[in-house]
């Protein structure tokens, strides 16, 4: 009997798509040993020139435009209009599909997006295939481009998601609230005096952890001077991701600014940058998310962008475990009042540690090698 093999797919390279892949991936080489995975940039593998131009879009009307990015995410008269521009899609890329799949022969399925889910779904019905497809959500909303039959099981972040799901058709069986898959490294307790040490940082004062995701995104320099009116005493660790033009402009700024700065590009250590930091402002996107829950990191989400990261928004602050600023502006307000009361920080701690699922990796994984 040949180990199992499983393929797992996610777009874009700097994504928490492709951090959740990497996480069951890790998970599964932990559980069994001798499991044979292919990790693929599905879109990158089927379209590489659409990828790049698609990309560079979205990059585009995040920034400039989100209303747009709001009107089409999860907007049903959109979904039923691209239906047809669906199928062609899936129709041409299912021949690269098939010499993949004849290729590596798969046993399983794994996609942390809709786009492969899709692929690999009509690939499943075009040539008949029983070939089980687990999608995984990592946002906390179930929107209508995950929706296909051939889906055999969800993985969703909570209970309410789940309940989406029933509503738009998945039937209950079918569906498991897991949570958004994250590397195990965020649950293990480190030695934060080694890191302060390490990083040069100041171990009796608080830290302020600002980051944007792997890219960088959101309003990080207006974040920085705002918190220049700050009357409280802390340090910044400042991450900017694969955002060099980000980099560049605060390295020339935060010179002029009289708070402790502590500027990084793209890291791998932010487990312990979390840990280290007694609260974040950052964007919500759905794998952060999980991490700074399953920490208890008191979170802070500025001026998120429509679609996913308002839904991840709304999410937390229903379940009192972020809080949200509309003017990035205004951010230094709410770190003031924050640091002056530790109060208000154990009750964000308390409220993510509540709804944090620190075992989804390990729980998935074990579903996987269970199939």
């Amino acid at each position: 009997m040949h180990p199992k093999r499983i393929i797992l797919m996610y777009i874009s390279e700097v994504s928490g798509h492709r951090s959740a892949t990497l996480a069951i991936e890790k998970a599964l080489r932990q559980l069994e040993p001798g499991v044979e995975i292919l990790n693929i940039n599905a879109f990158n593998y089927t379209n590489p020139i659409s990828e790049k131009v698609i990309n560079r879009i979205y990059m585009e009307v995040i920034k400039r435009t989100p209303k747009i990015w709001d009107y089409l995410y999860d907007n049903p008269s959109v979904v039923k209009s691209l239906e047809n521009i669906k199928k062609r899609i899936h129709k041409a890329n299912s021949p690269k599909l098939k010499k993949l799949f004849d290729s590596f022969k798969p046993d399983l399925v794994v996609c942390s997006q809709a786009f492969p889910c899709g692929m690999v779904s009509d690939y499943k019905k075009t040539y008949g295939v029983n070939l089980p497809l687990i999608a995984v959500l990592t946002d906390y909303i179930p929107h209508s481009y995950w929706i296909y039959d051939q889906v055999d099981y969800y993985i969703t972040p909570s209970q309410e998601v789940s309940e989406r799901l029933e509503k738009k058709g998945v039937e209950a069986s079918k569906i498991r609230a897991y949570g958004i898959p994250f590397d195990h490294k965020f649950n293990q307790k480190i030695d934060c005096r080694e890191v302060f040490s390490k990083l040069k940082l100041k171990p009796d004062k608080p830290a302020v952890l600002i980051m944007g995701g792997g890219q960088g995104l959101g309003p990080i320099k207006t974040i920085v001077k705002s918190l220049e009116k700050s009357q409280q005493d802390f340090q910044e660790l400042i991450v900017a991701g694969t955002n060099k033009k980000l980099f560049r402009s605060l390295k020339r700024k935060i010179k002029h600014y009289k708070k402790d700065i502590h500027l990084y590009g793209f890291v791998q250590n932010i487990h312990e940058l979390m840990q280290i930091s007694s609260l974040i402002i950052s964007k919500p996107g759905g794998v952060t998310t999980a991490e700074v829950l399953s920490m208890g990191l008191p979170m802070v989400i500025v001026k998120p962008i429509p679609g996913q990261e308002i839904n991840n928004t709304n999410f937390l602050t229903q379940k009192q475990a972020a809080l949200k600023v509309d003017e990035p502006e205004n951010v230094h307000q709410v770190i003031d009042d924050l640091l002056k009361n530790k109060t208000k920080l154990e009750r964000l701690k308390a409220a993510g540690l509540k709804i944090a699922k620190p075992g989804a990796s390990m729980d998935i994984a074990r579903l996987i090698l269970s199939i």
